[in-house]
Formats: C-alpha cells, structure tokens, sequence
C-alpha cells in the first residue's frame, strides 16, 4: 500500500507549521515535518489545514429510541471530521449499567459505526458499585453520573453518598467520572416556582435552572472526587464560575476537568434561543451572551478541558412546543463541531492550536486513549482531517449527512469547510461525500492509568 502525505498548514497542539506535512503508512502516522515533503500519494495542498481527527466526547447516539442509531451519529461525525465519538450511556430502554447491556452496546454500535468510538458506563442506583469493575474489563472509557434525575430508570441521579461509593471504587482503575452537574433539590425548586409563575416563553428554561443549580453540583462533585482519589470530569459547564471552580481543584493538586460544548461557545440567549425557542433547549441552559464570552476567556486561559457537542438528534415534535418546558432536551451537532470551533477561534484571533488541543489532544488523554488517538504522533492512528477556508452558510437538511433536517446552527456562515476526514488513514468522507461503510469504525478501549488532560 502506497504511503500518504497530507500537506498544508499542520495543526498540532502546541503549535502551528507553516508549509508542513504528516506522512502516514498503513493507518498510522510515520513523521511530521516541514519543507519538502516525502514521496507518497498526496492530499491537500498549501491553501489546507492539516488536522489531528476530533474526539467528541459527548454524544448521544439512542436519546431516541428507533431515531438515530450509530449509522447516522457516525455519519454525522465524519462528515464533520469527528474521527472518534464517545457515546454516553443513557440509551432509550437500555441503560448501560451492566457489563451484558456494554457488551451487548459494544457488538451492536459496532456493525454500525463508520467511524471509531468509545463508550461510557453508568450505575443503576440499585446497584451502586456492583458492575463497575466488570464494566472496566468490557472496555469503558469513563464512568457517566448525574447530580439531576431527568428518568428514574434513563437518566437516574444518583445521591452524593453513592457517588462518592461509585468514585472510589472507580479511581482503582484510572479512569474519569463524568458528571451531570446539576444541583437535583435547586432546579425542582425553581422548575415548580416557573410553573407557578404561568409563564412559558424562551427564558423559562434559564429561569428553571440558574447558574447557581450547576456550579453547586461542580462544587459538590469535585470535593467528592477530591476526597475519593477519582479523576473527576464535569461534562458541561454554561457559566465561566464553573471553569474557575474547576482550575481552582486543580491547582491543589486534584483531577478535575470540565467540559465546554460547542453550543455554549456559539449561541446566546439574546439572538439565539429567543427565535429557536424549544430547538435550543439544552441541559444546563444555553446562557446570555456575557456567559458566551467568559467561557471564551476561560478557554484562552487554558481552563477549559475538551470541547464537545453533547449531540442529540431529536425528530422535531420532540422540539418545537411553544411552551419552552415542555420540549425535549439536546441538539445535534456532530456535522459542524469542528468547524464552528475553528470559526470562534478565527473571530477572536486565538491560535488554531486550541483546536487540536480541546478537540483531540486533550480528549484522547481524558479518555484513557492517548496510546492510539488525539495527535499527529508516530506510532498513532493517523485520524487525520483537512480543512480549508472557503466561508458557506451551515444548512444541515443540506449534507444529507443527518437523520435529523434541522440545527440550532442552520444560517450561521462558517468561515472553514471541512472537506476530507480519514479515519486510521482511510477516508471516511471527501468534499461532503461520507465514504466510510457502516461497520469501518472500531471500538477504542482505553489504556487505564494514562494521565488526565
């Protein structure tokens, strides 16, 4: 098999090379370099950039059930240059708390997937720590909690006293909790006082869940993790307080990570949620602009861990109630991470390097899966993904890419398209074309013990 060398602008973490190349041989990256590039068959050119392929680690495959699946979540993906998903464990009718049910998840997702992927486990709060050690051995790559209880039996919380149980039992083998952080008590108070209040317009969401319901759940959960030994990891943080609560842990010397989805780097309030209404419910709340902006200024001080979607592909009735409440929660994403991320970054002049570092660097390391994926390293599977600058305006019902016709991001003039993604050196899509057949993608197990992000 005839080596590939991708040219362009090369995006690492810690920097940018200028007339740069990546040679890969067999699926994997041989050498990265400058100037001259080696013999092998080419792609890009001088008007690319040369990227590490993303690792979302947030992704909802079966929200819905007999809605999305893994053939359309992973398409999604490699249209947008997400070469790895992580899917989370609250599946309709399935809830991924035993080893059987992973396995089961693992072999299934797997005749469907078209990129790679890793899995979250969770508890049943009538288990408690019964599954966990046999859910590491199936292959999980974190451990998925919720302070809030969305579904008894879906989406259960689980009290502080059982997650403290669960973290420690969880720190022997290395690898995260990630957690739902919203305060349970909070948030049913102030869902009940908005139901009171007879109002059901766009701002009732936020109303239902102020800021103060999830940085009391941050503090909560990182002192558990604190106290228990466990690398704990916030999935999703709307406010810039809860990335400040996060570097404070951190700088005493514990493991606390956290999460910024693309949604709260990209929508506001004020020009967002008030004309998408039920289409831009998310949990916690897409916030006001002044939160957009410091989460901003969290992610140039280097507070912000990953970068995900939290994708979820909800038909339409699940979305468009007027009364904001009453929709369903979550929005895909998959198709235009990436390159919204690349277009806040252009728009604040902040280096293309925090792409690499939040969308692949940095996940592959929370993740456990460093010894395979996450840079343009020899010895790692070359997930390589090129972009160049060429603005359009984001259509999703356009790509025919997504299960669903319809974005929160619809209308928004992207200034990068994404134009190539290979997955271990094979391309998945070319020029908005998903080449990749179902069943391509590979289950990623992590290597427990590899340092946190």
């Amino acid at each position: 098999m005839q080596d590939k060398v991708f040219k362009g602008k090369v995006v690492l973490p810690d920097q940018v090379i200028d007339n740069g190349w990546v040679l890969v041989s067999d699926g994997r990256v041989v050498q990265t370099g400058q100037g001259a590039a080696p013999a092998g068959e080419s792609h890009g050119g001088a008007d690319y950039l040369v990227l590490p392929g993303a690792i979302d680690g947030q992704v909802h495959s079966r929200s819905q059930k007999n809605q999305e699946e893994f053939i359309w979540s992973t398409r999604s993906a490699a249209a947008g240059g997400v070469t790895t998903i992580v899917d989370m464990p609250y599946d309709d009718g399935d809830l991924i708390a035993t080893p059987e049910r992973f396995t089961r998840k693992v072999e299934t997702a797997g005749q469907e997937a078209r990129v790679d992927f890793a899995l979250y486990a969770t508890a049943h709060p009538a288990d408690g720590t019964k599954h966990i050690d046999g859910l590491v051995e199936a292959g999980a790559a974190g451990f998925k909690f919720s302070t809030f209880g969305t579904h008894p039996e879906r989406f259960p919380r689980i009290t502080p006293q059982m997650l403290f149980e669960c973290f420690s039992a969880i720190a022997r083998h290395g690898l995260i909790a990630g957690i739902h952080n919203e305060n349970d008590e909070m948030v049913r108070y102030y869902i009940d006082q908005v139901e009171k209040s007879g109002r059901t317009d766009y701002l009732t969401h936020s109303m239902s869940r102020p800021p103060v319901t999830e940085t009391l759940a941050m503090a909560e959960v990182y002192e558990i993790g604190a106290m228990s030994g466990c690398a704990t990891h916030v999935v999703h943080c709307s406010v810039g307080r809860g990335y400040e609560l996060a570097a404070g842990y951190r700088a005493q010397g514990y493991a606390a990570t956290v999460e910024a989805c693309i949604h709260y780097l990209t929508l506001c309030e004020e020009d967002d949620v008030s004309r998408l209404i039920g289409r831009a419910k998310i949990n916690p709340p897409v916030r006001n602009r002044a939160e957009r902006e410091a989460i901003w200024q969290q992610l140039a001080a280097g507070n912000v861990t990953i970068v995900s979607t939290d994708h979820v592909s909800w038909s339409l009735d699940r979305k468009n109630d007027q009364n904001m409440l009453k929709n369903a929660s979550g929005v895909p994403g998959l198709e235009a991470l990436y390159a919204l991320l690349l277009k806040g970054l252009d728009e604040r002049g902040l280096s293309l390097s925090h792409a690499a570092r939040l969308l692949a660097h940095n996940p592959a390391n929370l993740f456990r899966l460093g010894q395979t994926k996450g840079a343009l390293g020899a010895g790692l599977d070359a997930d390589i993904v090129l972009a160049r600058r060429d603005p359009y305006t984001y259509k999703a019902a356009e790509s025919g890419n997504n299960i669903v016709g319809w974005s929160p991001y619809d209308g928004i003039k992207l200034p990068y398209r994404i134009t190539h993604t290979f997955v271990r050196g094979e391309c998945a899509m070319a020029e908005g074309v998903v080449t990749a057949e179902p069943g391509s993608g590979r289950f990623v197990r992590p290597n427990s013990r590899k340092g946190a992000a």
